[in-house]
């Protein structure tokens, strides 16, 4: 059963979350602040109860959400999901670069929350059958592990971010479109206004820069190619 940490104020909204997350298989705790999202994280970072992942919402007492985000790498690599007001987009885009997995905005349906969740843990979860040969390349991607290096040297990426080097690397050379990559990678239609894609492509190629002037292109209108 997948254990799952929702950090969020609402405590209202939280107890229909952890019940309707229970009823379909999933554990839940939830705390209602950010240091207490901090606290609950460190308490189990090196045990075997550690989360499958972290649901947490942008407003919160104490510590907001975004900062939480930029404390996790030095807590824990757990995938997260935000919970945002609807409209912020200036929210998302802060919590995408800063490395969340994914969001959703408020009030959300709990089937959508539901669907969000399966599809992070399912991504982060793969079998080793399930995993398809990659080709030759200056990266290497352990699919088992989920570590990424670029000529030997270790590189921090986000699981989405590694999802997306897979499905590049798989299709290397090709232009690969964003409907696609949306679909297969983000578990979702792209949706006109939705900058979730770009902003996870444009940490990689950050990351990627050192290595390569432009190692992952945009193409007009297509979507993205991998060049390295």
């Amino acid at each position: 059963m997948p254990n799952i940490l929702i950090g969020d104020d609402d405590e209202e909204l939280t107890q229909l979350l952890q019940e309707y997350l229970h009823n379909h298989d999933i554990h839940c705790d939830c705390v209602h602040d950010g240091a207490a999202v901090i606290q609950r994280l460190k308490a189990v970072a090196h045990d075997d109860s550690a989360y499958d992942l972290l649901v947490l919402d942008i407003m919160m007492p104490k510590i907001d959400g975004l900062s939480v985000l930029r404390q996790l790498p030095n807590i824990s690599d757990i995938p997260v999901i935000m919970l945002t007001a609807k409209g912020e987009e200036i929210d998302r885009i802060i919590g995408l670069e800063l490395g969340a997995d994914d969001y959703i905005t408020k009030p959300c349906n709990p089937r959508d929350l539901l669907a969000r969740i399966n599809a992070v843990i399912k991504r982060t979860n793969t079998t080793t059958s399930e995993h398809t040969p990659l080709p030759e390349s200056r990266l290497h991607l352990d699919q088992n592990q989920r570590v990424c290096e670029i000529d030997g040297v270790a590189l921090q990426v986000t699981g989405t971010e590694f999802d997306l080097l897979v499905a590049l690397l798989k299709q290397k050379g090709e232009v690969v479109s964003k409907a696609w990559l949306s679909e297969n990678v983000l578990q979702r239609e792209l949706q006109p206004f939705d900058r979730s894609l770009d902003v996870h492509v444009s940490r990689l190629r950050k990351k990627l820069q050192p290595f390569h002037d432009e190692p992952i292109k945009a193409v007009r209108g297509k979507g993205y190619q991998l060049v390295l």
